[in-house]
């Protein structure tokens, strides 16, 4: 299978889709508003807007109409268009566009027409399509990423994931919850979706380059709320790191919250995993067997996650409580993963773990997004 949306020059105009063009139904996206009277230039922006899977509009110079500058969410004027744009109302996202390395007018030009910044092609062609493609996609501030790990075999990490998943779109957020252990048995299956029509992870084996996140997510399983990208049923080869990259990037992309369920290995495809997060949360149940487990984890994962911290879950053995535990691991506390004996009961019924928002899993998730997205607030 292959991937979705992936930026990369196209010839202008062509419909046919390179090798890594996505399975899915795409509907092409407004694009920027280009104002040039360079042909070969138009081409070349032309060609961009392709591979971003926009359609933009053309221009000689600002169009008259108020609103056919200001709506387009990027303007591209060309460099031998700029001085005829001087007279234009202010806005955000105006890219001047030029060829010429060598002119240092090209920047007052930029500063006249109120321009954000000054692109040269063909160097700057794929920070151009990034930029064309975010502003079709309407990208603002990347999702929060939690991953979560657990300090042993068993130690409940798929669990929590599930929980903090369904917790964070019970407030509403866009939410995507990311399998990221191809050994686990399937966050899909946990969550109840097994049976829900949607992409896995091996039809995006490869994938490379820039994926779309629009239709990213709507390819992808829906459960309660939760957009969901696991393993399938059958055997698999593994998911290449590149793959993991790109679809982790575009998950990000629009905002909201990811969360990853992780093994403890840090194999290649994990490692760019961990290189995306935020936030690691490791897991360790309180007993000294997992605490010692978990030190050696988290000396690894210590190494790739900016800010990992500890969610410890009792019972507890003689002696030792979660303070204890997280002062051993020397890791910030998070909290105390209650013991929440209806999961079990909750499974056999079809609902997975956290569905009950009053449950001890629930009311635990629900308080750390409370925490962690509160303006101010911290894990």
């Amino acid at each position: 299978m292959t991937g979705l949306g992936v930026a990369g020059p196209r010839a202008r105009g062509a419909e046919a889709r390179g090798p890594e063009a996505p399975d899915v139904d795409e509907v092409r996206r407004a694009g920027p508003l280009i104002v040039t009277e360079d042909l070969g230039l138009l081409d070349d922006l032309l060609r961009l807007c392709a591979a971003a899977g926009v359609e933009p509009e053309v221009h000689h110079r600002a169009p008259e109409r108020r609103a056919a500058w200001t709506d387009p969410p990027l303007v591209l004027v060309g460099d031998d268009a700029a001085a005829r744009c001087r007279g234009a109302v202010r806005r955000p996202g105006i890219l001047l566009v030029g060829r010429d390395r060598d002119d240092p007018g090209l920047w007052r030009l930029a500063v006249e027409i109120g321009a954000e910044g000054v692109l040269r092609l063909p160097d700057a062609e794929g920070l151009l399509v990034d930029r064309i493609a975010d502003a079709a996609e309407g990208a603002g501030r990347q999702a929060l990423t939690v991953g979560v790990v657990g300090g042993r075999g068993g130690a409940g990490a798929s669990t929590l994931a599930c929980g903090l998943a369904l917790a964070a779109a019970g407030t509403g957020r866009r939410t995507l919850l990311v399998d990221g252990d191809p050994l686990g048995g399937g966050l899909d299956v946990l969550l109840g979706g097994e049976r829900e029509e949607g992409r896995r992870w091996p039809d995006f084996a490869a994938s490379k380059g820039r994926l779309a996140g629009g239709a990213l997510e709507e390819s992808l399983p829906s459960v309660r709320g939760v957009r969901v990208l696991s393993w399938g049923r059958e055997p698999a080869p593994p998911v290449p790191p590149e793959a993991v990259r790109s679809v982790l990037a575009a998950a990000r992309r629009r905002g909201g919250v990811v969360v990853v369920d992780l093994p403890r290995g840090t194999d290649r495809p994990t490692a760019e995993a961990l290189a995306q997060l935020d936030l690691g949360l490791l897991v360790v149940p309180g007993e000294l067997r997992a605490v010692a487990a978990a030190h050696r984890t988290a000396a690894v994962l210590g190494t790739a996650v900016r800010d990992l911290r500890a969610v410890v879950r009792g019972p507890y053995a003689t002696g030792l409580d979660e303070r204890w535990v997280a002062d051993a691991l020397r890791l910030p506390l998070v909290g105390e993963l209650p013991y929440d004996p209806g999961i079990v009961a909750d499974q056999d019924a079809g609902l997975p773990p956290g569905a009950a928002p009053r449950g001890p899993l629930g009311r635990f998730c629900a308080a750390f997004w409370e925490r962690v997205l509160t303006p101010g607030g911290a894990a």
